[in-house]
């Protein structure tokens, strides 16, 4: 049997007393409305639905599995499998959960009672940058090279140096515990994408904060979501631990 994996928990979120086979959770519903089982290993249990051979896995299912997880987090810590982990059979399963037992306890023990919030910064430059300049160098080594060359370099380091003041502002902000903070390069500007890592408690300070970061952040776009599992705290194994995809 092959199993489709969201999420996984502690036993002691759906069970008073520990048990040795998949049980079904009713309130959830997984990937095209398949139902979602918990697979217990020892202390922790994986969220899981049955998988068919040959499966398509459609843009709907990545919300399904989002769902699932989100349901999830409502009631326990969770580590999320990032979308598409499959385990080919229930030994894969189980030795997946053996290998990283340490790495979930700990994981499970820092994440515990903390939530992810997303920020997203959009800077607009005072004139779009000229594609020239971006994207298109001419093809002959020369002085027009080197020139279109250094007015990229400068601009570049522009750019860098404005998110991470961007960055060190945002961070005052809100403080939080962590932070994991993306910068994308646009046509006009720039997107600073953030992720925090907060106490769950502390969900209604951060987002009161938001009006606070509006008035500061004069120039620049901000948008807050959240709070979400916390996908960008885990560490490394728990996004590779699955056997097959």
């Amino acid at each position: 049997m092959a199993w489709y994996a969201y999420c996984i928990t502690e036993q002691a979120t759906f069970q008073q007393g520990r048990v040795r086979r998949p049980f079904p959770i009713e309130e959830l519903k997984g990937i095209h409305g398949a139902p979602v089982l918990g697979y217990p290993s020892g202390e922790f249990v994986v969220l899981v639905s049955e998988f068919p051979s040959n499966p398509e896995l459609s843009q709907q299912a990545v919300f399904d599995h989002a769902r699932v997880v989100s349901d999830c987090f409502r009631m326990a810590t969770v580590l999320p499998f990032r979308f598409g982990t499959i385990f080919d059979t229930d030994e894969a399963l189980r030795q997946a959960v053996r290998v990283n037992r340490k790495t979930f306890t700990e994981s499970v023990e820092k994440l515990r009672g903390k939530a992810e919030m997303h920020l997203k910064v959009t800077v607009q430059e005072d004139e779009a940058i000229p594609q020239v300049i971006l994207d298109v160098l001419p093809s002959r080594a020369g002085g027009e090279y080197l020139t279109k060359l250094r007015e990229k370099a400068s601009r570049d380091r522009e750019r860098q140096s404005k998110a991470r003041a961007l960055s060190v502002q945002v961070h005052k902000l809100f403080d939080p515990l962590e932070e994991d903070v993306v910068c994308k390069k646009v046509d006009t500007g720039l997107v600073i994408d953030i992720a925090h890592l907060i106490d769950t408690s502390a969900v209604p300070k951060y987002q009161n904060r938001y009006s606070t970061a509006m008035k500061q952040l004069k120039d620049c776009r901000v948008s807050v979501s959240g709070p979400w599992p916390p996908y960008h705290f885990l560490k490394g194994k728990l996004r590779t631990v699955t056997n097959s995809n």
